[in-house]
């Protein structure tokens, strides 16, 4: 009896991966939320002074703590997903909450009494109130939905669509590899759209039908969801791996007096459960002092099954590799924390003033350019490279290297962070460009045309879609299979820490250089700035932290 039961452990049935015939539940889920999250979210500081009447300073602030509240969510919301729920349940309830947070901003626009009358008419802004404290808090109730959904989807809908494709297989190695570069472009076609149609409805139709459209693609993405559940691979959580790199931490620190010797396997925990779907990791020599976590001594007692009684005391070599797995992650987050910083300060703010700044008019029909649309030839590039990339330069590089992914993800990202310096540096060359031009010809707005921003947009776009998807899949790779949520938060946290330090480093460099003979390098005035000099320093440092890492 006892040999059979052992025969049918050995012999568990292996998941039945789908690969490719869940992808068009898990892309169509994934596409319809970022249409919606992005397309209710984009606009969100104009909604807030315009509808809700908030002065500039406190909309700002309010966005700024929802978008870190969002992304330090996704750290908590892949602690409960690889520890209690799994991501099948995790996405399935983050996708409900999302739908309905955009739901309730949806009618905080739709109906009167949910916000502050419009400050407009005849008085103008005379009669202009704030919001009711009754308004604020059905406001902040929607912002809490959906900062509960992005802890959820954020961390758990790209391990999930990987955890599709059988690792083990060269299709699924070439599955997985494909996914990532189809998810990203999800993102960008999502971007554009969300700029252009779904802002332009939100700012010259109606705010209520701009939000409620967001809300009816997530309710799209919630039925694609659940549409696929019987052919889904669904991977069980086993156990808080938060608290298992802690548990090794301590057992190391609390046996730092021992020795490790050539023959000090043999007295090493060496234990994996016998139903675990965790793959077995080959022990290495980095990092060594950890492995005294797993050195048995006298005082260690072991249960039946082979586990530690104790584990704050004792830890297996496969706890132990865990924990090297996240420790080998961290130079690559730093460095990418960095690169972030370079996409924060140049799409998101210093495009946008180099754009008020110049001849923006697009043909002779009066017609000009927002700004803050010019984020959309980066995506455009990404959004046009990465099929391309997919499906005719990986085969070439293939051939050429001999490997599945024709180039390895450190490679990826080392090119993308390459090619976000090179961005830098046109952007510096066109800055100088244009305010020399303005100041000679005594205006605030330079004529140079707006057509030269465009090669910096378009090569930062490949550099995300090289550096970024670079990141995305090297923390799905380097993490064990139990940590894969905590691993896509990574990226998550990295963009919080970038965008703080990004504002820290603003604010740092303006207090500087306000009374410095040369002038204020960060004036609001481009043309009395320097800004030039700024950028080559970001692109000095990025340069030397990509290189450290």
């Amino acid at each position: 009896m006892e040999d059979t039961e052992k025969e049918l452990t050995a012999t568990e049935p292996k998941p039945n991966y789908r690969g490719v015939k869940a992808m068009p539940f898990v892309i169509g889920n994934e596409t319809f939320e970022k249409l919606g999250t992005i397309g209710t979210i984009t606009n969100l500081l104009v909604y807030l002074t315009t509808v809700f009447n908030m002065k500039s300073i406190t909309a700002t602030n309010a966005v700024n703590i929802f978008n870190g509240s969002a992304n330090v969510a996704t750290l908590l919301g892949a602690f409960l997903c690889d520890t209690y729920f799994g991501r099948y349940k995790t996405l399935g309830f983050a996708c409900v909450s999302s739908f309905l947070g955009m739901l309730v901003l949806s009618l905080t626009a739709a109906i009167p009494e949910l916000h502050p009358p419009h400050c407009g008419g005849e008085n103008g802004g005379a009669n202009c109130v704030g919001p009711t404290s009754a308004q604020v808090i059905f406001l902040v109730a929607g912002f809490g939905l959906l900062v509960i959904g992005a802890g959820g989807i954020r961390p758990c809908n790209l391990a999930f669509g990987a955890d599709q494709f059988d690792p083990e297989t060269e299709s699924g190695k070439r599955g997985i590899s494909s996914f990532f570069n189809w998810y990203y472009f999800t993102f960008t076609i999502a971007v554009m759209i969300s700029v252009t149609f779904i802002v332009y409805v939100q700012a010259n139709v109606s705010w209520a039908l701009g939000l409620a459209i967001p809300a009816f693609l997530m309710c799209l993405s919630c039925i694609a969801f659940f549409t696929g559940t019987k052919i889904y691979v669904v991977v069980r959580p086993e156990g808080s791996p938060l608290v298992n790199v802690v548990q090794v931490v301590v057992a190391a620190v609390r046996k730092r007096r021992l020795k490790l010797t050539q023959s000090s396997s043999l007295s090493l925990l060496d234990q994996t459960p016998s139903k675990s779907i965790i793959s077995k990791l080959p022990h290495t020599d980095q990092f060594r002092f950890l492995n005294k976590a797993a050195i048995i001594t006298e005082e260690d007692e072991i249960n039946s099954d082979g586990s530690a009684a104790n584990p704050w005391q004792l830890a297996t070599m496969q706890k132990v590799e865990e924990v090297k797995c996240v420790m080998r992650v961290v130079p690559i987050w730093l460095s990418g924390v960095i690169y972030y910083m370079s996409i924060v300060l140049m799409q998101q703010n210093y495009v946008v003033f180099q754009a008020l700044q110049l001849e923006r008019n697009l043909g002779g029909n009066g017609f000009q350019i927002p700004a803050a649309s010019f984020v959309v030839f980066s995506m455009l590039a990404i959004t046009l490279w990465l099929p391309f990339y997919d499906r005719i330069i990986v085969k070439v590089l293939r051939r050429l290297t001999g490997k599945i992914d024709g180039a390895t993800v450190l490679q990826k990202i080392g090119f993308g962070v390459a090619l976000s310096v090179i961005t830098m540096l046109v952007s510096a060359l066109v800055e100088e460009w244009r305010r020399t031009l303005a100041l000679r010809s005594g205006h605030s707005v330079s004529p140079l045309s707006w057509a030269w921003l465009l090669p910096q947009m378009l090569i930062m776009g490949l550099s995300e879609a090289f550096a970024m998807v670079g990141q995305v899949e090297f923390y799905y790779k380097q993490v064990p299979e139990n940590m894969r949520s905590i691993g896509a938060a990574f990226l998550f946290c990295g963009l919080a820490v970038s965008s703080y330090l990004s504002s820290f480093l603003i604010v740092v460099v303006h207090k500087i250089t306000t009374g410095a003979p040369s002038g204020d390098w960060l004036s609001e005035d481009l043309n009395r700035g320097d800004w030039t000099t700024s950028i080559t320093w970001l692109q000095v440092w990025s340069w030397q932290t990509s290189h450290t890492s």
